[in-house]
Parts: C-alpha cells; sequence; structure tokens
C-alpha cells in the first residue's frame, strides 16, 4: 500500500534530502515552494526515507554518538 506523505524539512536542506531519495529509487517530488512529498510503499522506504532525513538533520553530536556506539558492538563482537 504506497502512502503519500509530506516531509516536514528546513526548506533550505529539502533539495538535499529529494536528491537523495531518488538516488534510491523512492518516488518524490519537491516543486518550487512546495513540501517535499514522499511515497511510501514499503516498510523498507520508510526506513530509508528516516535515515536519510536523520543523515541531514541529526545534530553532530548524535551522529558522532551513534557511531560510537556502532565502534563499541562491533569491537565486542571479536
Amino acid at each position: 500500500m504506497e502512502e503519500k506523505k509530506v516531509i516536514d524539512i528546513n526548506w533550505a536542506d529539502r533539495w538535499q534530502v529529494y536528491q537523495r531519495l531518488r538516488e534510491l529509487d523512492i518516488p518524490c517530488t519537491c516543486e518550487v515552494n512546495q513540501p517535499l512529498q514522499v511515497n511510501i510503499a514499503t516498510p523498507i522506504s520508510a526506513l530509508q526515507a528516516w535515515s536519510v532525513m536523520r543523515q541531514i538533520t541529526a545534530p553532530r553530536q548524535d551522529k558522532i554518538r551513534s557511531l560510537e556506539r556502532c565502534w563499541c558492538m562491533r569491537h565486542q563482537n571479536f
């Protein structure tokens, strides 16, 4: 079931999000003076859209903490 969602994002960041979603083959539209709209068809496309938004909008410190957690988890498995 495909669902069109309006993404609430800073106007300065929406073009970058739009481009990345297109690279991932997630249908979306980004018209002049209009909000970014994304067609979410699967749970995977929802997760990818969330991930792209997080990469663009998350504060730098949050991204650093996420990387550190990943590195710690990886080293614990060895």
